[in-house]
């Protein structure tokens, strides 16, 4: 039989990404500990520095950006959020009048002014103006005009576009539904056949394609199982499978890939990770009928084992959905007496969490993001070799928060310290899994759209 030894351009590629992940491992490991303790060390002020330096002003490299200036708003201001820390009163003045701009009279916020609204730079601003925090922010939004625009995305098949004449994806129905839910703007009218769309984009694998006929994709995964949640839906996916497929994303690295067979990317950090906070603050709200999370052997960080499932019976017995992201169905085929308390998903329910550890390795996935996605002089980036970036900085961030509180019961009582890599100052702000925004953040921006 002929044999195939020369690697194909994949395997080549990453048996490069495992050499320089390796190299910087044992690097590491071969340091004194004064110089390991400052490896591990997230260099706050350089982020806050490398970020604020983003807000104000831009290279002319970024003019490719120019359709995502909302974008690179949330991307800085929510990494500022989560390292506890606000922009100065003029810059926050000024970001609010840009995104001002930004907003279509007819509804909807464009990627610059005078652009075509779009759902995702929809998302991306209402999420910057929620992270901002302030009444002067959230009150910019124009909820009863933006409502009209998502009507107008609504498509038949159930599925949003993501502006006029746009493409219809899983992306478009996330960022509509997260951003309707945030701002208490929910309801049957807009969620009407999202969670037949969405289904029909789960695959074999069990992970969630954009599009129907696709492959299963971290991103997209996420933005599937979150609507889900906020719609009420999510016992209608298989759940077990779609949690043996997350689990194998993790690489040997101890990162997070996108696909199967695709390279590691510091991004997937909370694209994938955040998956797991979902499904856990999921199972903290279903009580007894949890979903089946596979063995355990132990119970503490010390022993961070990535376990798979089987078995999930995909049945949602959960409380009454009483606040923020609620809606009241008229008439759907499916049964939805069954509800999921958004409100909380990312914060501590009375019932406590379930007492299960983390479906994957927090501590190496904290490695990777601090020893090979952080550059000391600021910001954070996909992999070794690749420059730091806004994108990269905001998720990777939004991942290792996830991290943190991976062991935690409740997300108001501060990890143990075996459960924060590095120094206990590396410990972010806790955020909402299923918008990601900062938990305090969200509890402002429930608190004032459920009153206004």
């Amino acid at each position: 039989m002929e044999s195939f030894s020369s690697p194909t351009v994949t395997q080549r590629d990453q048996i490069l990404v495992e050499q320089q992940v390796f190299n910087i491992f044992k690097t590491f490991y071969n340091m004194p500990p004064s110089s390991q303790s400052f490896m591990l060390e997230l260099q706050r002020e350089n982020h806050v520095e490398y970020l604020t330096n983003g807000l104000k002003q831009l290279g002319p490299s970024f003019c490719v950006l120019d359709a995502n200036r909302p974008w690179i708003c949330y991307w800085i201001l929510h990494s500022i959020a989560l390292m506890d820390e606000f922009v100065d009163p003029e810059l926050e003045d000024n970001t609010i009048d840009f995104l001002s701009r930004c907003q279509d009279p007819d509804g909807g916020y464009g990627g610059g002014p005078g652009q075509m609204p779009h759902l995702a730079t929809t998302y991306a601003a209402v999420n910057s103006l929620v992270s901002l925090g302030s009444d002067n922010a959230l009150s910019s939004i124009n909820r009863e005009k933006l409502y009209s625009f998502m009507r107008q995305m609504k498509d038949a098949s159930g599925g949003f576009r993501m502006h006029d004449g746009g493409e219809i994806d899983v992306r478009a129905c996330y960022t509509a539904i997260s951003v309707a839910s945030l701002l208490n703007i929910l309801d049957d009218e807009l969620v009407q056949n999202v969670g037949n769309y969405i289904l029909s984009c789960q695959t074999y694998e069990g992970g969630i394609s954009g599009e129907p006929g696709s492959e299963a994709h971290g991103g997209y995964t996420f933005c599937g199982l979150a609507t889900m949640i906020l719609i009420n839906e999510v016992g209608r996916l298989d759940l077990s499978s779609l949690i043996d497929w997350v689990v194998f994303r993790q690489g040997v690295e101890g990162g997070f890939q996108g696909r199967t067979n695709k390279l590691v990317d510091g991004c997937y950090s909370f694209w994938q990770g955040g998956i797991f906070a979902l499904l856990k603050r999921l199972n903290s709200t279903r009580g007894e009928n949890s979903i089946p999370l596979g063995d355990v052997e132990d119970s503490g960080p010390d022993s961070p084992q990535s376990t798979a499932s089987s078995g999930a019976t995909g049945e949602v017995l959960i409380e009454d959905l009483s606040q923020g992201g609620s809606h009241t169905e008229k008439g759907d085929q499916h049964d939805t007496s069954s509800r999921v308390n958004v409100d909380n998903i990312g914060r501590n329910s009375s019932r406590g969490h379930a007492k299960v550890e983390p479906l994957f390795n927090s501590l190496a996935l904290q490695q990777y993001i601090l020893l090979c996605s952080q550059d000391l002089n600021g910001g954070l980036r996909d992999k070794p070799g690749k420059s730091r970036d806004h994108y990269h900085t905001c998720y990777c961030l939004s991942g290792l928060s996830v991290c943190q509180r991976s062991w935690s019961e409740d997300e108001d009582s501060p990890p143990l310290p075996r459960a924060v890599l590095g120094p206990y100052s590396n410990l972010l702000e806790p955020i909402h899994p299923l918008y990601n925004v900062v938990l305090d953040r969200y509890r402002e921006a429930h608190e004032f759209f459920t009153g206004s």
